[in-house]
């Protein structure tokens, strides 16, 4: 439990952005499965689906950017101390 808590704790932001995005994409999908099907009960399980799986990648998504802004960061630290 405290290994769960430690990493919602350092990961709160991406967790918060995911969370959100994961929300808008089910609305935009629930939607766009609506208009293509007609069907309330085919988009409402069409939308769950992807948005799922996409939040997953999103989150990892994220934390590639943010070690990639870290070592940025640290690259040119480096030069303006050199």
């Amino acid at each position: 439990m405290a290994n769960i808590q430690k990493f919602v704790i350092n990961n709160q932001r991406t967790l918060k952005k995911t969370f959100s995005y994961y929300i808008m994409h089910i609305s935009v999908a629930m939607i766009v499965a609506y208009f293509v099907t007609g069907n309330i009960w085919m988009a409402l399980t069409l939308s769950m689906l992807e948005p799922t799986v996409q939040a997953f990648a999103f989150f990892f998504h994220e934390k590639v950017w943010a070690a990639k802004d870290r070592r940025v960061s640290a690259l040119a630290e480096k030069e303006t101390t050199a």
